[in-house]
């Protein structure tokens, strides 16, 4: 099953300086060698997000996040794994998880069956 392992932090960058290289280079190393490793990408500051709404069949961009928050959504890892247990256990392993200045929301996928 599939697991998005959604990083908050204060800010974007903040979120992954924590640490040293080595560690977030031994959490991929880790990932490999469960073969649990799907995607994974940092995102720039919520400061340059900008969030599209419909009115009236029309599009309407605004600047900034969906919601103001103290916390920015700073990256994810996609992960497969056998169940929410590994993925849970995948997510405390996260560098700025394991340091407490980020805190991981782990959301399964919704797998999608072909209806044709």
């Amino acid at each position: 099953m599939k697991y998005l392992l959604l990083i908050y932090g204060q800010s974007a960058e903040d979120a992954f300086e924590v640490g040293d290289q080595a560690a977030w280079d031994r959490f991929n190393r880790l990932l490999e060698t469960r073969d649990a490793w799907r995607g994974s990408e940092a995102l720039t500051s919520a400061s340059t997000a900008r969030t599209v709404r419909v009115q009236n069949g029309a599009p309407l961009v605004t600047d900034g996040p969906f919601a103001e928050t103290k916390e920015q959504l700073a990256g994810y890892y996609l992960v497969d794994c056998p169940g929410w247990d590994e993925a849970l256990e995948l997510a405390a392993y996260i560098p700025s998880a394991a340091d407490g200045s980020a805190s991981i929301e782990v959301r399964s996928v919704l797998e999608w069956q072909n209806q044709s």
